[in-house]
């Protein structure tokens, strides 16, 4: 089954390419505190707004702080982000998707009305509603972002199980006395987490996006701590004489964001097993 899997997904040239760059800013958050060149708080007023240089290869900002160090450790914020958020959405989603989906009835009723209820919210003015109260800190954005992120995932585990929980494999199970826990968890789930998957890889791109989009806003990372969202609204002041500031970070968020997107797409295509037989 993997290695069906993975004989698509690297046909898939594009799939691969996101890969190979979410590969590299992986690696360079992980290394930031080795090849940031600068700290990127240290303040230096006596080059500010300098263009690119080979001294400061992305040029420096408003308070002279190097450009490049602040997109490295910004990175780490992103990713941080964007895994720990879907990780939380992820295993609120299973839990609920899972009891909806294997006790129906009107536990599926009630579990489905309040995911109905949850996405009449604006996602973006719930997310500002509820920071406006809590302290700004990037736990709190990746607690909030995960608490309204896991409705798409608890549905689709939901739609899985309910095709999966009358198949010999589950009754087989039931019949021993395995527990509702073991059938669920063990036998069930396993075979449902594929669109998760797929789920979660687009997940974290989303979280990207709003994390960034906050800290643009001045209601996400704060100062002097670095997030591509707030170096682009730094950028934004300053447009007309640094261009640099606002290029950067955005092309990083850019080409981070479609890189997920199209690994995301990849694993859709790879874990299709309708396509399987239409290839064969």
């Amino acid at each position: 089954m993997i290695s069906i899997v993975w004989n698509r997904f690297r046909k898939n040239r594009l799939a691969i390419a996101g890969m190979a760059v979410i590969s590299v800013i992986a690696m360079i958050a992980v290394l930031a505190p080795v090849i940031a060149p600068y700290d990127p708080a240290a303040i230096d007023v006596y080059n500010t707004l300098s263009s690119p240089t080979w001294g400061h290869p992305l040029g420096t900002d408003d308070l002279g702080r190097d450009v490049l160090s602040r997109m490295i450790w910004g990175s780490r914020v992103s990713l941080k982000v964007g895994f720990v958020a879907v990780g939380i959405a992820i295993l609120i989603g299973i839990i609920i998707g899972s009891a909806a989906g294997f006790y129906g009835g009107k536990t599926d009723a009630i579990l489905m009305r309040f995911v109905d209820i949850m996405l009449c919210f604006p996602t973006l003015f719930l997310i500002l509603a509820v920071i406006a109260v809590l302290e700004q800190s990037i736990s709190t954005i990746m607690i909030i972002i995960g608490l309204t992120s896991w409705m798409d995932v608890s549905r689709l585990v939901r739609a899985e199980i309910l095709g999966l929980k009358e198949r010999d494999f589950v009754l087989a199970a039931k019949a021993v006395g395995a527990s509702d826990f073991r059938v669920i968890f063990r036998h069930i789930l396993p075979n449902a987490l594929s669109p998760v998957f797929v789920s979660a890889t687009f997940g974290v791109a989303g979280a990207i996006l709003i994390e960034s989009g906050l800290s643009f806003l001045g209601l996400g990372v704060q100062p002097p701590d670095s997030s591509w969202g707030n170096i682009l609204a730094s950028g934004r002041e300053n447009i007309t004489v640094a261009w640099w500031m606002s290029l950067y970070p955005g092309l990083a968020i850019l080409v981070t964001v479609l890189s997920y997107n199209l690994v995301g797409e990849g694993l859709r295509d790879a874990l299709d097993p309708r396509l399987w037989r239409s290839e064969n």
